[in-house]
Formats: C-alpha cells, sequence, structure tokens
C-alpha cells in the first residue's frame, strides 16, 4: 500500500489517501510549529508520494497554518484542484466576539469567508465542525452547510470531536430532510485513546461515516522518545511527566513487536491503526520532514494475528455504562448458552438450577 492507494471517504464518492497530512503544526505563532519552508517541504513530500488529503482547522497558528497552505497552492497552478483540501469551523479568533466562533449561521458563514481568504480557493472538498456547540440548534447548523453545499462553495460535511448522541442527532435529521449527510467523524484514536469505541466508532461503521483519527501516536508518547528510563527532549513529556504507568505497559508491547518486525514503534502504531474498522485515514500531524518520512514506513510494516492482538489486549479500553453492563451480559442474558453469529455465550446462573419451575 502507499498513499496513492485511496479510498473512500465514508459513504462518499470522494477519494482520499489512506493517510491524511494535518497542518496543525504549520506555523510558529505560539512559539512552536514548523517554519514555512520547512511546512512546504513536508507538502511537496507528502503531495509527491501520491498523498491527496491536506487538513487544518481556521484557529491552527492563529490561521497562519490556513495562510501557508493557500500560497503554496496559489504558486502551483492547478495542484488545488487535484487536493482533497480540508479545514474546520468553530474556533473564535475574534476576541470579545460572540458571533466569531460556534456553530451558528451568521459564525459559520463569517469562518468561511475567511478560511477561503486565507486558502487562496473559491471552495473546500471537507469542511468540519471541530467541536460541540451546545448554544446552536442542529438544524440552524446543518442547514447552512446544506446551503453552503448546494451553492458549491463546500463540497462535504464532517464532524469533530461531538458527542455521539449529538452526532446521530444530526446524521438523522440530514438523512430525513435530504440535507448533506456528515460524511466523516474526525476523533482521538490512537493505541493509548480507544473510548471512542464505545460509541462513536459503532455509530460511524452504522451510518457509513469514515473515521480518521487524529493524533494517532498520541501526542508522540507512541515514536519509541518515552520509555521508563526517560521522556526525551519532548515539551508534552515535560508538561505532563510521560506516561502513566498503564501507558508504559502498552508502549513496552509496542517496543517489543517493533523490533520483531523491524521497524520503529510509530510505524508499528500507525499500522495497527489503519487497519481498525472503519478507519479511513488516521491524519499525520508531522513538525519536521523526517517525522513524516518515518511515518509513512507503516505501508511497510506486515503485523501477524498474534501481533494485532497482543497490542489489542494489552490497550483494551476501560469503556463506561452501558458498554460494560451489554458486554458483560449481553450474550448470555439473551443466547442462554446457544452460540449465535459466531458469538457464544454462558447461561444464566439462575437457569442451571431449575429454569421451570414457575
Amino acid at each position: 500500500m502507499s498513499l496513492d492507494s485511496y479510498r473512500t471517504l465514508g459513504r462518499s464518492g470522494l477519494r482520499v489517501s489512506p493517510f491524511a497530512l494535518g497542518a496543525m503544526n504549520f506555523g510558529l505563532a505560539g512559539g512552536w510549529g514548523a517554519s514555512v519552508e520547512e511546512s512546504e517541504r513536508i507538502l511537496t513530500t507528502y503531495l509527491e508520494r501520491g498523498g491527496n488529503f491536506v487538513d487544518t482547522a481556521n484557529f491552527y497558528t492563529n490561521g497562519h497554518s490556513e495562510a501557508i497552505l493557500g500560497d503554496f497552492f496559489a504558486a502551483r497552478p492547478g495542484l488545488r484542484e487535484r487536493t482533497v483540501l480540508a479545514t474546520k469551523f468553530f474556533g473564535n479568533l475574534f476576541p470579545g466576539d460572540p458571533n466569531g466562533g460556534g456553530a451558528g449561521r451568521t459564525a459559520i458563514r463569517a469562518q468561511l469567508e475567511q478560511s477561503l481568504r486565507r486558502l487562496k480557493t473559491d471552495y473546500l472538498d471537507v469542511y468540519w465542525l471541530h467541536n460541540f456547540d451546545r448554544h446552536t440548534p442542529i438544524d440552524e447548523t446543518l442547514r447552512t452547510l446544506d446551503d453552503l453545499v448546494s451553492a458549491g462553495t463546500i463540497r462535504y460535511v464532517g464532524f469533530s470531536n461531538t458527542p455521539a448522541w449529538y452526532t446521530a442527532q444530526a446524521e438523522t435529521i440530514a438523512r430525513l430532510r435530504s440535507w448533506a449527510p456528515v460524511i466523516a467523524l474526525q476523533v482521538e484514536y490512537s493505541l493509548l485513546a480507544r473510548t471512542v469505541e464505545g460509541e462513536l466508532v459503532p455509530l460511524a461503521l452504522d451510518g457509513g461515516m469514515g473515521i480518521m483519527p487524529w493524533s494517532p501516536l498520541a501526542g508522540g508518547f507512541l515514536t519509541g522518545k518515552y520509555t521508563r528510563s526517560g521522556i526525551g527532549d519532548s515539551k508534552r513529556g515535560a508538561i505532563t511527566g510521560g506516561p502513566s504507568e498503564a501507558q508504559h505497559e502498552v508502549i513496552d508491547v509496542l517496543a517489543a513487536i517493533a523490533s520483531e518486525v523491524g521497524a520503529s514503534p510509530s510505524a508499528v502504531a500507525l499500522a495497527w491503526l489503519s487497519a481498525r474498522p472503519g478507519v479511513t485515514a488516521p491524519i499525520l500531524g508531522p513538525r519536521r520532514l523526517e517525522h513524516l518520512v518515518s511515518n509513512l514506513t507503516a505501508f511497510d510494516v506486515q503485523l501477524s494475528a498474534d501481533q494485532v492482538d497482543a497490542l489489542t489486549a494489552v490497550s483494551r479500553p476501560q469503556l463506561n455504562y452501558p458498554y460494560d453492563l451489554n458486554q458483560a451480559t449481553g450474550a448470555m442474558l439473551q443466547f442462554a448458552g446457544a452460540t449465535v453469529d459466531g458469538t457464544s455465550s454462558s447461561v444464566y446462573p439462575p437457569l442451571l438450577e431449575d429454569a421451570t419451575r414457575y
């Protein structure tokens, strides 16, 4: 597999690379990130290797990320049309202006105009709602986005970081009213962040939404630089104190399997994630070109079934109610010892005594 082994994004006709390039680190606002020159080297390498999916957001590096992308494509006529370009709305760049962010009609249109100006384009391929807006009716958000799809200003709609109940409500309303559907979800997902498997992943699988994991390397925790003997030179490690004991258990197994297959921990972690049900395109967020080149070696990783099982088992999340209850008792209560669709069950203990005495 390679970056030009394209996949359709959710239940849509949009073809995208199996890894998206995230531009959150493009720009130096805030004192960290990649310079314009390094950002362009990363972009060039990604696109030359067949990548076609570039993702950013309006407030990344205070808008500089979008501006870097806009200048890059403007200087290369014809390349923009071959690239799936996505950005997000929600973040407010105007302190004190209550309508500067969020998912209301006025805010969406204003944010879109600003993003299009910075990106130097007249349309977006995917426009993401970046967070849950509890202050705006969902129909207002959906109708506004549908109007923009009808106008051709955006092509597809995606949600990011939204609760499952809200996302399900939005998808149901959109389909009942024949509005533009939600074709994909951007969610935090990695070997160290699997709670999305409780509600959001089943929702995406049922609704035909592509899953795009962000932070697939858990902010660097899965790169191999974090060991029990130290945290390297990572800024995140210096702030957080490094991985917890439970996280180290996952990292230890990851490192062992990486050694077995002769690959980096990053590549193994990305290979495992790419093969998870429903995952379309994990988002790589390199700050340096070597990060991107290293991450793309994930295409060369071949994990055995035992290695996949080991990673899956050690990273298994503790999911909350009602997932835990359904997993523990669902098959036992409904199948009473039978096997259905490959799921076997035990017999509910009271039935072992006398199931017919009443």
